[in-house]
Formats: C-alpha cells, sequence, structure tokens
C-alpha cells in the first residue's frame, strides 16, 4: 500500500465487501457504525472540507471527545488528502495561550471540535458535528494526495518533537499488528484508550479496518461491569495499558470472564512481572505485552500471540529491525542487570527517517537508525527486555542504577498501584534513588511499607536502595496510563506520607 489514495480504496473495499456489518460499535449504547456508513462519511467530510476551502496538504486539529465521531473524521479526513493532528480533549480549553502553542507547533490550519470554541483561538474554528447535516455526495476532492497524522511529544525534556507519519507508514503498521493479532471479520475489538494516541490509532482503529473486523470504543476505561459488558458486546480481543491491566487483576466472585476473549494486548508502558502472573492467574487470558512509540507508527515489537510469551520482555520486533548499541565505557559501570545494556534502536518501513521540528538530528544515524531513548537487551531468543529510559537512568557516584528494576519489583507487593523510582540530588554521591508510591486504598500503610524495604533491602545491592519512599495520593500519568515521572519533581504533589528508608 502507498499513498492515503489506499486508505479510500481500502475503505471502499471493505464498503463492498461487508457492507451494513458493524465496524464501530459504541460501548453502552445502541449506536454503530458500518463499513458502509465510512464511506458515505468519508464523501461527506470530503464536502464539508471543500466547503470550509480546506484542500489537500493542510493540516486539521482535531479536538473530539466522542470517540465514534473522532474515529469517522480521522479516516475520513486522512482519506481526503489531508493530514490530523489529533488534540487531546480532556485539557481545559480555556487556556487559549496553550492551545495556541501547540496548533502553532503543529502547523495546523484548522480545528473540528465537538465541543464549544476556546476563546482567542488563532485558526479556523468548524463543529464537527455539522458533517451530519450533510447528504451523501458522493466526492468533494479527488482520493490522491498527502495525507497522514502530525503528532508532537509532551516536550518535557526540550523542544517538543514533532512527527509527521504518512498513511503508507500507518497502514503498513497496521497491516503488520492485524496479521500478528491474527484478526479475522469475525473477530471484536474492545478499546478504553484514547483515540487522540498513536496506539488506539493504529492497534485499534486502523488494524481492524485492515482486517475487517469490528471495533468497540469507550472514551476511557469504566471498571464497573467491564467484563460482562465485554460478554455482551461478543469481545473476542482487548486493547489495553498495564494500568488496565492491573485493575482488572481483581477479580470479584460475581464476575465472569468471556471465554470468546482471545487475548489482551498490552503496550504504552512497561508490564511489572507481578502484574503479568496476578493477571494470568485470576483471568487466565493470554497477555501479549508489546513496545511501541510514536516514531514508529506504534509497534515495535511484541511477544507471540501463539509462543512463549515472557513476562517482563517487550517481545519480538516486529516489521522492523532492532539493535542493541553498547553503552559508552563511562556509562557501563553498573553491575545490575548483568547483561549487556544498550541503546534500542530501529529501522524499517513503518520507522520515520526524520523529525519536523530542529533539535534531534543526532538520533537518526547515517544509515537510517533510529535511536529511541529506551535502554534494553536482547536475551538468547532474540526477546527484547528494557531497563528504562536513557534519561532516567540513575548515577549514583559512578554507578548506573536502571529505575525498572525496582519499579518491577517493589510493584509486586500487595496495595502497590504504582511505582516511580526517579534520581535525588546528592551531595555526595551526585544522585541517589528515591521512589514514589501510591497504594490502594484502605490498605495498612505500615505493613505495606514495611514489605517495601524487606524487597529491597534482601534483592538489591545497598548501593541501589531508595533512601526513602513517598506514598502519594496518584502518581501522575499520561492518559495512556504511563507515568510522568517529570512531574513529580515539577508539579505539586500531594503527599500523604514519606518514610526514610535508613
Amino acid at each position: 500500500m502507498s499513498g492515503d489514495r489506499s486508505l479510500r480504496d481500502l475503505i471502499a473495499r471493505q464498503s463492498a465487501r461487508f457492507g451494513d456489518d458493524p465496524y464501530l460499535l459504541r460501548l453502552r449504547s445502541a449506536e454503530v457504525v458500518s463499513f458502509a456508513d465510512l464511506e458515505q462519511g468519508v464523501g461527506r467530510w470530503s464536502w464539508l472540507l471543500r466547503e470550509r476551502s480546506l484542500r489537500r496538504g493542510d493540516r486539521v486539529g482535531l479536538l473530539i471527545s466522542d470517540p465514534l465521531l473522532f474515529a469517522q473524521a480521522f479516516l475520513a479526513i486522512i482519506a481526503c488528502g489531508l493530514w490530523v493532528a489529533p488534540l487531546d480533549p480532556t485539557v481545559n480549553p480555556i487556556n487559549a495561550d496553550v492551545l495556541n502553542a501547540r496548533l502553532r507547533r503543529l502547523g495546523v490550519h484548522a480545528v473540528f471540535s465537538d465541543a464549544d470554541r476556546p476563546v482567542a483561538i488563532t485558526v479556523n474554528w468548524y463543529d464537527a458535528r455539522t458533517v451530519h447535516s450533510f447528504g451523501s455526495a458522493a466526492s468533494g476532492q479527488d482520493a490522491d494526495g498527502a495525507g497522514g497524522v502530525i503528532l508532537a511529544s509532551s516536550g518535557t525534556t526540550g523542544t517538543p518533537k514533532v512527527m509527521a507519519l504518512p498513511v503508507a507508514q500507518l497502514l503498513h503498521a497496521a497491516s503488520l499488528i492485524a496479521t500478528h493479532n491474527q484478526l479475522t471479520p469475525t473477530d471484536r475489538g474492545l478499546n478504553p484508550l484514547p483515540l487522540w494516541h498513536i496506539n488506539a490509532e493504529v492497534v485499534a482503529v486502523l488494524a481492524s479496518l485492515v482486517a475487517g473486523s469490528s471495533l468497540v470504543l469507550d472514551e476511557r476505561f469504566h471498571r464497573t461491569n467491564f467484563w460482562a459488558l465485554a460478554d455482551d458486546y461478543k469481545v473476542t480481543w482487548i486493547n489495553a495499558v498495564p494500568a488496565i491491566i492491573a485493575r482488572l487483576s481483581n477479580v470479584t466472585d460475581a464476575e465472569t470472564i468471556a471465554e470468546r476473549i482471545r487475548f489482551i494486548r498490552s503496550a504504552s508502558a512497561p508490564l511489572s512481572p507481578a502484574v503479568f502472573e496476578q493477571f494470568q492467574s485470576a483471568v487466565a487470558i493470554p497477555v501479549v505485552e508489546s513496545y511501541g512509540m510514536t516514531e514508529a507508527a506504534s509497534q515495535i515489537s511484541a511477544n507471540p500471540l501463539d509462543g512463549p510469551r515472557k513476562p517482563g520482555s517487550a517481545g519480538l520486533p516486529i516489521g522492523v529491525e532492532l539493535r542493541i548499541v553498547p553503552l559508552a565505557q563511562d556509562d557501563s559501570e553498573s553491575s545490575s542487570p548483568p547483561v549487556a545494556v544498550g541503546h534500542v534502536e530501529i529501522r524499517g518501513p513503518s520507522v520515520i527517517t526524520r523529525y519536523e521540528s530542529v533539535g534531534y538530528e543526532e538520533r537518526f544515524s547515517a544509515d537510517g537508525w533510529l535511536r529511541t531513548g529506551d535502554l534494553g537487551y536482547l536475551d538468547d531468543d532474540g526477546y527484547l527486555f528494557l531497563a528504562g529510559r536513557s534519561d532516567d537512568v540513575i548515577n549514583r557516584g559512578g554507578e548506573k542504577i536502571f529505575p525498572r528494576e525496582l519499579e518491577d519489583a517493589l510493584s509486586g507487593v500487595t496495595s502497590v498501584r504504582g511505582v516511580a523510582v526517579v534520581a535525588l540530588p546528592d551531595d555526595v554521591f551526585g544522585e541517589v534513588p528515591t521512589a514514589y508510591v501510591e497504594l490502594a486504598e484502605g490498605c495498612d500503610q505500615d505493613a505495606v511499607l514495611a514489605q517495601l524495604r524487606r524487597v529491597v533491602t534482601e534483592g538489591f545491592p545497598k548501593t541501589h536502595w531508595p533512601v526513602s519512599f513517598t506514598v502519594v495520593a496518584q502518581l501522575p500519568a499520561h492518559a495512556t496510563g504511563k507515568i510522568q515521572k517529570h512531574r513529580l519533581a515539577t508539579e505539586p504533589i500531594d503527599v500523604i506520607a514519606t518514610w526514610d528508608l535508613a
């Protein structure tokens, strides 16, 4: 597949093949979008874009909370040859300066939203719901031309990285995911993840379209009646993150797990071996842990669906080349882990070759390798194990400490809902580790802290012990569940207690 014409042709082919069969469904609702509805929606959006004087190559922001409306707009606008810039609808839109800065960074020409217009916006602002007032216009624009997705990182460690992912790259990744997950027209996915993130866009929306399967969407994860609803909607696989898997591990006697669910996919953040084992014991649905990033159109590696799935591993590379580049000599003075940890680098058809923003040119080698910023190693079977981000490594007097080792061990303690190990400045050693923990409500805090202490003192050398544990009401996290460690140092945190490890 190449070019956005492939997406428009794909939609037309799936409409001809599946017609009124469901493609998108809304959880807790009878609302359904068929494959035929999707094709008709492309025509309506094409007409609407022409009426708004938008042309192929333009960039359109989507600030849409409604998951069914977002998915249709996302697919249709790209199929019409434009670029979509998904925006987080949970961010307070009243702060016009923040929103305007983001729109300028992404080069957006117009924004479609299903909410009221924010103040002082610097681009044209349109109501996305008006598309439903148009008839079944067959074509307002031709199908050929550039199109894809424009995304930006948060920019917490410097200038935000802006990435342009052409639709051919997105479809290539979606095809790999559909094949790896063995999706067929009889499958039905459940996606409670945010649609403005690359994971849900490619892994759920596009992979389901490629496979001709259906997809149930929810605006966010709800634990109440989750398994019963999954059964009611005949779900066969779930797109999740570790935070969701951890909550689903606690199954009550009144709940029944639907037998038709083939697997649950985990992405966006590391899944600790302890949570993996807890879920497998309580639920017995296979967990397929994966690893990806926006720069690779969502997926880099994944554990096999049929084959060994190793707890703590991100699995085997899928459709990309992956190598581990040894750390510099002065970066390798660590006694743990006892393997060759290095920089994870990737290249391939689903991987970008440049950033739109300046300042990150050094991340690309002359022969096309992208340095991901993650550290990891490959075992004898070629499975990838991640040790953490390169900028998270704690340098304690010349000894490198990998936070994920501690986090994986501490997360296995009962009643621990989240852990973040970060560097704390120290006059003697330069940096020392400290741990922030979020505990389950109503737990015996003293007992949990005592167990945390035993885990580190009995399982790690003294140089790796956190100097303290800070219990917080809630760890700051991205909508996908990934803990945002930088916010622990830059934003006020509701601290419940601090416990020094003497």
